[in-house]
């Protein structure tokens, strides 16, 4: 159905020509089965304002039912200028101002590590080649991040609210979001300042997203139907070749034919839920900006690889903290920051978008490798891992390998990933397995990552002993 880019400009006919309330509703004007509307209502207003500076330059872009499979150079320079707008709106200011906030750092490191992570190939492929507007709602919740880490906790609840009002995907960052901010009034005190900020959190949460709903409470039934479009549990576990486990594993066991829909959605549940709650008990008792930042990473992780009804784009939601984390561990965040490019390898072969990748993977890596020491910062302390390593030399004193493992790891990972690129782009695969190279690529990526999340709970969950034991040094 002509891919992502007609799935954008289709949204905007519909927004521009019909009532709102037909939207998210089937009709002959509105086929839910070609590209219907399935993002929230902000994703939706962004549509119906993009459709009336289209209307202006060209009405045939929008033209109901004969705009259909429309594509011109001319139009797609204009989804391409919306985004660069939407960047330069919301994004870029965002990791600009978080990258002046950090502290400890000269300005010369702080503006390397905003041009690192302008830079990271995933979310440009994606929104300018894959014609997709991600940078809207990780830009207002990395506003979020930044209201909360510096105690703006109501615009950075409000700006959170809008991400996830923009892409319900950012449900992937919420509880951090929810447990930072609880554990915030628990350190307050529930029965004092802690109980009025909770209340002013709640306020701040219902105002945002009935402003943002108030067309669809007119009627129950439209209310539904937004929720339906925007969980569609019939689409199954997973959608295409996407690098979690459950795509993973159905390799060797078809878990979506085995097993009834009810049960898959139970058990990805519970996969998900014990994966995250370690990361989230620590951060309720012990909430901190550093600690937020990680357990981010972490959940959004745990989200992606276990969670029901997971894209490859999703891998973005992690991309995001883990940009946020690249000044603290510069070796292991590019190092997942390919992987995660690496993941969408099948998607971005078919958008054509082969030169483009491997253009801005170089320039990334370039820039990475140039501004930070990256192969420079790879010693237990330097890694995040001095306090867990200590930890285990009490029961194994010859535990002193975990650098030169992760090191070899590191140059395996990356030479899977140049070879099989190559295999991709250069060899048909055997005409009895014609997805074997992205099934491949799924696979490899998947292992990479629960390795990542491996090694950021470690960092969570070890981070505290390491602060006392440094103090006490000091």
């Amino acid at each position: 159905m002509f891919g992502d880019y007609e799935a954008q400009r289709h949204w905007q006919e519909v927004t521009y020509n019909l009532p709102i309330r037909q939207w998210y509703f089937n009709s002959s004007d509105n086929n839910l089965q070609y590209w219907g509307l399935d993002y929230p209502p902000l994703t939706a207003y962004h549509s119906f304002l993009c459709a009336y500076v289209a209307k202006f330059i060209n009405p045939e872009w929008i033209a109901l039912h004969a705009s259909r499979g429309y594509e011109s150079p001319e139009h797609k320079l204009f989804m391409r200028t919306t985004v660069l707008i939407a960047d330069l709106l919301v994004y870029i200011p965002a990791v600009v101002l978080y990258c002046c906030c950090l502290k400890e750092i000269s300005i010369k490191k702080k503006i390397a590590n905003a041009l690192c992570i302008l830079l990271y190939p995933g979310l440009i492929l994606i929104d300018y080649g894959h014609f997709q507007y991600n940078s809207v709602s990780l830009g207002f919740a990395l506003w979020g991040v930044l209201g909360v880490s510096c105690d703006w906790d109501l615009l950075g609840s409000l700006a959170f609210c809008l991400a996830i009002n923009y892409k319900q995907m950012e449900l992937y960052h919420s509880l951090p979001f929810f447990c930072f901010l609880l554990g915030k009034c628990f350190k307050k005190g529930l029965k004092g300042k802690g109980c009025v900020l909770l209340m002013k959190l709640v306020c701040t949460v219902v105002a945002s997203f009935t402003l943002c709903w108030l067309p669809f409470f007119t009627e129950w039934e439209q209310t539904l139907q937004v929720l339906r479009r925007l969980f569609p549990v019939d689409r199954g576990l997973f959608e295409d070749k996407v690098a979690n486990i459950w795509c993973s594993f159905s390799i060797f066991l078809k878990i979506k034919d085995i097993l009834p829909r009810h049960i898959q959605i139970i058990i990805s549940f519970c996969f998900t839920f014990l994966s995250v709650l370690p990361a989230c008990i620590k951060l309720i008792l012990q909430p901190s900006p550093k600690g937020f930042k990680f357990t981010l990473v972490s959940c959004a992780l745990s989200f992606f690889l276990f969670s029901f009804q997971v894209h490859e784009k999703s891998i973005l939601l992690v991309s995001l903290p883990v940009c946020l984390v690249l000044n603290e561990i510069p070796f292991m965040a590019t190092w997942f920051l390919l992987v995660s490019t690496f993941s969408m390898l099948p998607l971005l072969l078919k958008d054509e978008l082969l030169m483009p990748s491997v253009v801005t993977v170089m320039a990334f890596f370039v820039a990475c490798t140039t501004f930070f020491p990256v192969f420079g910062k790879t010693s237990e302390e330097e890694l995040k891992l001095k306090s867990f390593c200590i930890s285990v030399r009490r029961y194994l004193p010859r535990f002193t390998f975990l650098p030169k493992l992760i090191r070899y790891l590191f140059l395996t990972s990356v030479i899977t990933m140049l070879l099989l690129t190559l295999m991709t782009v250069s060899l048909d695969p055997p005409q009895k397995l014609p997805d074997l190279f992205s099934v491949l690529v799924c696979f490899i990526s998947c292992m990479n990552f629960l390795f990542f999340l491996l090694y950021f709970n470690i960092i969570i969950m070890w981070d505290s002993k390491h602060g006392r034991s440094q103090k006490k040094i000091n």
